[in-house]
């Protein structure tokens, strides 16, 4: 295919950019919201066994109620900690990963909307909403990317270790699996962040005028993404794993 082609069908492709550009940001934050929320199944198994304690010490008491003590069987507690991490799941899909289908790039978005504009309004007007989005969004896009470059990793790994030698494939997987991580931040995880706290950002504009809206409006919402978001960090983002 000649120089010329490529370039042609490059720019055919650009034409519809419009489509896959937010379905690509959509996606990204909804493989790391997925990854995060996959290393909380046995924490929220550990609260419910909690709360099934607490609630057989309660019926234990009367001789009425006593037969409720075998009510939660341990499939039902882990039927209930799964239901309950499917729900964290797709809530956090919903405050994180719908706006990024507004994304739009091109000459008519506004100036006051780039990077620089944003964040200055961050600092001078912060709220809620304008700090926890786009950091939770940043810590979720994260382990996304690190669930792609993974995939890369041991793909690259398992097909070319018998051709190259374990030692040879092992540093080609790395290489690779860095430039995914690199280029899916790069392309993918900025434009997350930047979408984010684009909508944070007039979102507050609109609803978070004064001391006690700026705190509180978005707070339901940024209750359920920061804990899940710090889980995709802690447990969800092995950055060393891709350099030992």
């Amino acid at each position: 295919m000649s120089q010329v082609s490529l370039t042609a069908f490059s720019r055919f492709l650009g034409l519809f950019r419009w489509a896959f550009m937010p379905l690509g940001l959509l996606a990204l934050i909804a493989v790391g919201v997925h990854a995060a929320a996959d290393t909380l199944d046995d924490r929220l198994l550990t609260l419910v066994d909690g709360f099934d304690a607490a609630f057989d010490q309660l019926v234990s008491r009367h001789p009425l109620t006593e037969p409720l003590v075998d009510l939660l069987s341990l499939e039902r507690r882990t039927l209930l900690a799964r239901v309950l991490a499917l729900v964290w799941e797709l809530s956090a899909d919903g405050v994180l990963a719908l706006p990024a289908l507004g994304y739009r790039e091109g000459p008519s978005a506004s100036t006051g909307d780039t990077w620089r504009g944003v964040l200055r309004r961050c600092l001078r007007a912060p709220t809620t909403l304008r700090w926890s989005r786009p950091l939770a969004t940043a810590l979720v896009v994260g382990a996304g990317a690190c669930v792609v470059a993974r995939l890369v990793q041991g793909t690259v790994y398992l097909s070319w270790r018998e051709l190259l030698g374990e030692p040879v494939a092992d540093g080609v997987a790395r290489l690779l699996a860095l430039a995914a991580l690199g280029g899916l931040l790069w392309r993918l995880g900025a434009r997350a962040v930047l979408r984010n706290l684009q909508h944070a950002d007039a979102a507050s504009a609109e609803h978070a005028r004064g001391f006690l809206r700026a705190l509180c409006h978005g707070l339901p919402g940024s209750a359920v993404v920061v804990p899940l978001a710090i889980a995709a960090a802690l447990d969800a983002t092995p950055l060393h794993s891709f350099l030992r």
